[in-house]
């Protein structure tokens, strides 16, 4: 899942170096903690953040099989 936000982030974002992915495990949900550059902050999350919860539903989806909840949490 760490890769899947990984490479969505840096897809969306013009500085693609700058995109960190942290994980920290909680009994059954793992947040994702997603840093990019302050001036890419805004694409990641989107108008109204419509992109951030495009990224939220694919982690849904893909966890669907996994008995674990997956978080996106975006750092400012």
């Amino acid at each position: 899942m760490k890769e899947l936000v990984e490479f969505i982030a840096k897809s969306l974002v013009d500085d693609a170096d700058a995109v960190r992915v942290r994980t920290v495990e909680r009994d059954h949900e793992t947040i994702l903690e997603l840093e990019v550059a302050q001036p890419d902050l805004g694409k990641v999350i989107g108008r109204q953040g419509r992109t951030a919860r495009a990224i939220r539903a694919l982690l849904a989806a893909a966890s669907v099989g996994s008995r674990r909840r997956y978080v996106l949490d975006i750092i400012d």
